[in-house]
Parts: C-alpha cells; sequence; structure tokens
C-alpha cells in the first residue's frame, strides 16, 4: 500500500449533509411527524441529517446556552454550520469589520465545541471585487480560538468575483468559496483549502424528493469525488491550476426559495452517498 494511501485511510474525509435552519412551520406534518414538540425538531431533524446551516447567526447575536443547549440536542458527529454576523459582511469598508467579528466570537460560538463546523460569510450581491479590501477581510478572520482550529468560507454573489486574482486570494488564505447552485449568483467550484462547500438552491418543492432521482445521482457523485480529494469535471472553475489531492470534508445544504421539500432532498443525498 502507498504512503498516500495509508494517509488517505488515517484521514478520512467526512461528507456533512442538510438543511438550511429547523424551524419552519411547514415542515410539520411533511418532514415532521404531526404531533412532534417543537422543542424536540432539532433532536429529530438531527437523527435525520448530519449537518444544520444556522442562519439566525447571521442576524443577531446568540446567546452562549443557545449554543451549547444546540450542542446537547444533536448526536455524536453532527455538526452545525454557523452564517456570519450580516454587520461583519454588509458594509463598504470591510477592512472595519474586525469588531463585528470579535463581537461575534464573544457571543459563544465555541460552546457548540465539536458540533461547530464552518462558519459561513455571505456578501449581497451588490459586493464587487475588491482585492486589497477583501483581502484585509480575510485577514481579520481568526485561525484559532482557544487552542481550537476555526474553518472560514465565504459566498460572494458577484459576477466580478469570476476571476483568477480571487482565487489566488482564496488561496493565499486557505479559506474556500461557496459553490451556490443558483440561478442568478456566479457558481464558482475552484477547490481551495482543506473542505469544499455547496449550497443546492434548485430543489422543486413539486417533487418529494426535491430533485429528480438523476439529479441526486449527480450531485451523490460530486460530493464523493470532493471528499477523495478531486474535483468534479461537470462544475465551472475560474482557474485551471490543479489543488493539491487530499481527502476533503465536504458540507452539502439543500437549500431554496420554498424549502418544504429540503429535508427530503437531503436525505435522499444522505442514503446515495453512504
Amino acid at each position: 500500500m502507498t504512503k498516500a494511501v495509508h494517509a488517505a485511510a488515517a484521514n478520512p474525509a467526512h461528507v456533512y449533509i442538510g438543511i438550511g435552519g429547523w424551524t419552519f412551520e411547514p415542515w410539520r406534518g411533511v418532514f415532521y411527524p404531526e404531533k412532534l414538540a417543537q422543542a424536540k425538531e432539532l433532536g429529530y431533524a438531527a437523527s435525520k441529517l448530519t449537518s444544520i446551516e444556522i442562519n439566525g447567526t447571521y442576524y443577531g447575536s446568540q446567546k452562549p446556552e443557545s449554543f451549547r443547549k444546540w450542542a446537547r440536542e444533536v448526536p455524536d458527529g453532527f455538526v452545525f454550520s454557523l452564517k456570519g454576523p450580516r454587520f461583519a459582511t454588509n458594509r463598504r469598508v470591510l477592512a472595519e469589520a474586525g469588531d463585528s467579528i470579535k463581537r461575534f466570537y464573544d457571543s459563544g460560538v465555541l460552546e457548540l465545541k465539536d458540533r461547530l463546523g464552518p462558519v459561513l460569510w455571505q456578501f449581497a450581491p451588490t459586493k464587487k471585487f475588491d482585492e486589497a479590501d477583501f483581502g484585509k477581510f480575510l485577514e481579520l478572520l481568526p485561525r484559532k480560538l482557544e487552542g481550537r482550529a476555526l474553518r472560514h468560507v465565504v459566498e460572494v454573489r458577484n459576477d466580478s468575483f469570476c476571476t483568477t486574482d480571487f482565487i489566488a486570494l482564496l488561496r493565499k488564505f486557505e479559506t474556500p468559496v461557496v459553490f451556490a447552485e443558483h440561478g442568478k449568483y456566479p457558481a464558482i467550484a475552484d477547490v481551495v483549502g482543506d473542505f469544499v462547500y455547496a449550497r443546492l438552491q434548485k430543489g422543486d418543492d413539486k417533487l418529494k424528493t426535491c430533485y429528480r432521482p438523476k439529479a441526486l445521482d449527480a450531485w451523490a457523485k460530486r460530493l464523493r469525488i470532493w471528499a477523495d480529494g478531486g474535483e468534479p469535471d461537470d462544475l465551472p472553475r475560474i482557474d485551471t491550476t490543479k489543488p493539491k489531492k487530499m481527502p476533503r470534508d465536504v458540507f452539502a445544504y439543500v437549500i431554496h426559495e420554498g424549502k418544504l421539500r429540503a429535508p427530503a432532498g437531503a436525505m435522499e443525498l444522505i442514503a446515495r452517498v453512504k
């Protein structure tokens, strides 16, 4: 057995698949059992999925006890991703976001302990690429707190980011970009760093499985390729440079406007990736 195979076996990649949030009234009786208490919805969702992207942290600060409670209610191996606060990303000068980033981490994020996954920093569609200012923002993101390594991923939604200068900047800071499957936003599948983050936003609530079987099969294949250290050959990349081949954790979230069938789509993907 080669050294490369030994390394892969010693550091297997995980594929985490889930949805955005867990509190959504239309899911009651569709995803959640009819008479399930609302207080038990997170635990139920976590028994069916392997990750959830928390959106509430984007809009306002949470309390340390909330993070502790969420961590208690999910099983071992389950991971949350969190949206970073809009106060950090929705500003003209990103280099001035330091205080907002610090307040976010001071709010108790680390109380999630080993349930803490990546933090997603989402930018408005009107935010254009400015290499110097965006670089300053990436510099502000803490890479380690209290002895714990932190993961960051950025979601950009303006076509001005479709440039090799942007990819080079991300590689400098080892910060991945979200692959967004969306009707309007740029789709950037360049692999950067040690994990991949995808947001699948073309689900159809008329389909019980959210996506058609053929599309689900295709996504399951892409997620496995990413986890094995490769790059799917059917997704758009900006830079032709090949990243280092190594196992990578993959985070994929089924998120679309209606989102009624998002949990079903996520569960279908989980079944296919196993």
